[in-house]
């Protein structure tokens, strides 16, 4: 599933992005679930550990990081900086000391244009700071605002 995925990446993409998805997951914290969802590389949080999915589609496990690339850029979806405003401070302060290029993110998408500029540490102490619990409980105080 996710090597037939990066099979398919436009070649001035692949490289890169096979990159990002092996530093992703080396540096996830265990009890996140590797997927496809919504055309890209997911990592969620199963039913097992969450039976209630996720609120919009229920039938579908907890979202928390997705990978794309896409026709212009690869995109990092991390659900946490969206959530957490703290994590978000940390990575635009973090991004700004070790990366050359502005940022340029959505509100949970970050976007990198050139793979020249993807900051692969930066990602993985970023994948590394949300441990499942951690995101499910981040997660239920926002749906409960």
């Amino acid at each position: 599933m996710k090597n037939t995925y990066i099979e398919q990446v436009d070649e001035k993409w692949r490289e890169g992005f096979a990159k990002l998805v092996d530093v992703v997951e080396s540096n996830l914290p265990e009890g996140f679930e590797q997927s496809m969802y919504y055309d890209m590389i997911s990592y969620v949080v199963p039913f097992s550990t969450y039976p209630k999915g996720y609120h919009v589609t229920p039938n579908t496990p907890l979202p928390f990081i997705s990978l794309a690339a896409q026709k212009r850029h690869i995109a990092v979806y991390h659900m946490g900086i969206y959530a957490d405003q703290a994590l978000l401070s940390w990575f635009q302060e973090e991004y700004a000391k070790r990366v050359p290029t502005k940022l340029n993110m959505g509100k949970s998408c970050i976007r990198f244009t050139s793979t020249k500029n993807i900051p692969y540490e930066l990602i993985g102490e970023l994948v590394s700071k949300m441990t499942p619990a951690q995101w499910i409980t981040k997660y239920e105080g926002e749906l409960n605002k």
